[in-house]
C-alpha cells in the first residue's frame, strides 16, 4: 500500500497474606532442614489455587471482582472467553415486526438494545421479552433545511465512554441527535452548518466530544456542553417537558479527493484509538484516511486500500494498535505507523456479499457477512476459529478442521411485488448482518441486518448466548 502524497507489564501476584508470611520467615530462619519442604510445597499449592478457574469464579460469584482482578486471572479469564464462546453460541431470533433493515445497534444494559433502521426508526428493545419502545426523532430548526431522502434511515448509534449519552442520526439524517441516558430524554442536535448528506458514521472521542463522518464526503467534530445536560427542560404547567439545543461543529474536514475516483469520497465508517487520540476513516473511494484530534482535527495521512470495493466498516484494537477494514470480500489489517503490513487480509470466501460489521474482543475479530453468516478470525494466529469435535464421548473436543461459522435465522421478508418479480424463485433470502454488539459480562452477543438489496424489505435479529 502506497501513501497517497498529503501533507502489559504483567501484574505480579500478590504477597501471602502477613500471618502467613511471618510464619514461614520464622520457619525459614530458624528451622532450616526441619520441614522447610512440606511448608514451601504448601504455600506454593496455595498460590496456585488462588490463580485457579475456581478461586476466581469464587470471588466473582461474592462480588470480590478487585480481588479477582489483582490476582492477574481477570485477563487470562477474558482471553479463555474470547477464544471458546463463539463455539458455544444458541440463537434466539427476536420479532421485529415489519421494521425494515436494521443497520445499527448497540447494549444499553443488561437486557435493553437500542436500535436503529433503514426506515429511520430508532428504538429500544428488550431482549427477555421482545417489547419494543419507539424513540422520538429529534427535528432540525429550521424547515428550509435540505433534508435527506426519507428512506437512508440510521445508519450508527454509538455511547459515550462512560456511557452517559448516545449520539446517533436524527429525523434529518444530515443531523446529530445526542440522548441522556439512561432516561434518553434529548440534550441537543447538529443540525447547524453541519453535514449536506447522511451522516454514516459516528465516534466519540471524549465524554463531550464526538466526531462525525459523512456521505458528503466530511468529517465533523462536535463538542456537547455539559451545562446542555442538565438544563434542557422546559415546565408546563406541573409537568417537565424535555427539550433540546441546536449545536454547530467545532471543526468541519473534507477528506482529500482520489484522483482515481473523485466523485466517491463518501465517509462512510469511523474508529476513534484513545491511546493515539487518533481518528481513522474509510472513503468509498478505497482509502483510509487518518487525523489527530485534539480541539480540531489535523489530517496524518492517506493510504491506498489494498481491497477497494465496498469498504463500509472499520473497526480499532487497542490492544494490538491495529485498524480493521471490512471490503467485498476481505478484512484488511493497519498499523498507520508501519510501512510494511506484517498480517495478511483474510479471506471471508462468503460469495462476494461483503463484510458488512467488524468487532475486537482480545485477539477475536468477529466478521458479519452480507450471507447471514458470523466468523471468528484469531489475528495472533493469523487463521480462523474452527469447529470441535470429539472422537468418542468421553473424549477432549479437538479441532475438526473446518472453519467456526454461525449461520443466522431467516428473519422477516417482504414478500411483495420486487420480490415475487425478481427474487420469487429463493425462499430462503440470506440476511446481511449490518451490525452486531457484545455483552461480555453476561457472554451474550446481539445480532441484527436484513436482506442485502436495497430493494428488498426485511429484517432480523437475534440473541446469540
Amino acid at each position: 500500500m502506497a501513501p497517497q502524497q498529503t501533507g502489559s507489564r504483567k501484574r505480579k501476584a500478590t504477597a501471602i497474606e502477613a500471618g502467613a508470611g511471618c510464619s514461614s520467615s520464622s520457619l525459614g530462619s530458624g528451622a532450616a532442614g526441619q520441614g522447610d519442604g512440606p511448608v514451601v510445597a504448601k504455600l506454593q499449592k496455595r498460590q496456585a489455587a488462588r490463580r485457579s478457574l475456581v478461586h476466581y469464579l469464587k470471588l466473582r460469584e461474592v462480588g470480590a471482582w478487585d480481588l479477582a482482578k489483582v490476582r492477574g486471572f481477570e485477563g487470562d479469564m477474558q482471553g479463555y472467553v474470547a477464544q471458546r464462546l463463539p463455539e458455544m453460541l444458541r440463537e434466539r431470533q427476536l420479532f421485529l415486526g415489519t421494521l425494515n433493515k436494521v443497520f445499527a445497534s448497540q447494549w444499553l444494559n443488561t437486557r435493553q438494545v437500542v436500535c436503529g433502521t433503514k426506515c429511520n426508526t430508532l428504538f429500544v428493545l428488550d431482549v427477555h421479552t421482545g417489547h419494543i419502545t419507539h424513540l422520538p426523532l429529534l427535528q432540525d430548526k429550521s424547515p428550509n433545511m435540505a433534508r435527506a431522502q426519507p428512506t437512508c434511515g440510521i445508519h450508527a448509534i454509538e455511547l459515550n465512554p462512560s456511557k452517559t449519552l448516545l449520539a446517533t442520526g436524527g429525523e434529518n439524517p444530515n443531523s446529530l441527535a445526542v440522548y441522556q441516558l439512561p432516561t434518553l430524554d434529548p440534550v441537543c442536535l447538529g443540525d447547524r452548518l453541519g453535514h449536506k448528506d447522511w451522516i454514516f458514521a459516528i465516534a466519540w472521542m471524549s465524554d463531550t466530544v464526538a466526531m462525525t463522518g459523512s456521505r458528503d464526503g466530511t468529517v465533523a467534530l462536535w463538542r456537547v456542553d455539559p451545562d446542555l445536560i442538565n438544563n434542557n427542560v422546559t415546565w408546563y404547567g406541573d409537568e417537565e417537558i424535555p427539550t433540546y439545543t441546536h449545536i454547530r461543529p467545532r471543526d468541519v474536514e473534507a477528506i482529500p479527493r482520489a484522483t482515481t475516483n473523485p466523485g466517491n469520497r463518501k465517509v462512510r465508517a469511523l474508529a476513534f484509538s484513545g491511546k493515539n487520540q487518533e481518528l481513522g476513516a474509510v472513503s468509498l473511494d478505497g482509502y483510509f484516511h487518518l487525523w489527530k484530534a485534539r480541539s480540531n482535527l489535523s489530517r496524518l495521512l492517506s493510504i491506498r486500500l489494498p481491497y477497494c470495493r465496498e469498504n463500509v466498516c472499520l473497526t480499532y484494537c487497542n490492544d494490538l494498535s491495529l485498524y480493521a477494514v471490512g471490503s467485498q470480500s476481505h478484512v484488511s489489517f493497519l498499523d498507520p505507523r508501519q510501512r510494511q503490513q506484517n498480517i495478511r487480509p483474510l479471506c471471508s470466501r462468503e460469495g462476494g456479499t461483503g463484510v458488512r460489521s467488524l468487532s475486537f474482543y482480545q485477539n477475536i475479530i468477529t466478521v458479519g457477512t452480507g450471507h447471514g453468516t458470523l466468523l471468528f478470525y484469531d489475528i495472533r494466529a493469523q487463521k480462523f476459529l474452527e469447529e470441535m469435535s470429539s472422537a468418542a464421548p468421553d473424549s477432549f473436543p479437538r479441532p475438526a478442521g473446518r472453519k467456526l461459522k454461525l449461520t443466522c435465522g431467516s428473519g422477516w421478508l417482504n414478500r411483495d411485488d420486487l420480490w415475487v418479480n425478481y427474487f420469487g424463485g429463493m425462499e430462503e433470502f440470506p440476511n446481511a448482518l449490518y451490525t452486531h454488539c457484545y455483552n461480555w459480562p453476561e457472554m451474550k452477543l446481539f445480532v441484527a441486518g436484513g436482506p442485502l438489496p436495497s430493494g428488498l424489505h426485511g429484517n432480523y435479529a437475534g440473541l446469540w448466548s
